[in-house]
């Protein structure tokens, strides 16, 4: 029978994928923040720039803060590090280095 054969090939397939994990998450430009660390470096971009236009380009998860990349506008690309707290630091613009 087939049974031990397909045990042993669900267990090897099941331990091949424990090891993956998403560290990176990219959302269309325009999508809604999906997690507290992207909605409040949108929150605190948008005030910190004065555009309402601020989208979520991609997330990377850490323990010690999301680093949140987010475009501002039709063509600014900018930086933020959000902490558990709600809290953010190190807003910046990628493409303007000496904004901010």
């Amino acid at each position: 029978m087939n049974t031990p054969l397909s045990l042993i090939l669900a267990a090897g397939a099941a331990m091949a994928l424990t090891g993956c994990v998403e560290e990176t998450a990219t959302q269309l430009p325009g999508a809604y923040p999906s997690n507290a660390a992207e909605q409040a470096c949108v929150r605190d971009v948008r005030a910190m720039t004065g555009n309402p236009s601020v989208s979520v380009i991609s997330s990377s998860f850490s323990e010690a803060g999301t680093e949140v990349i987010l475009r501002v506008g039709p063509s600014g690309t900018w930086r933020c590090i959000a902490y558990r707290d709600g809290t953010t630091a190190g807003i910046e613009s990628l493409t303007d280095e000496g904004y901010l």
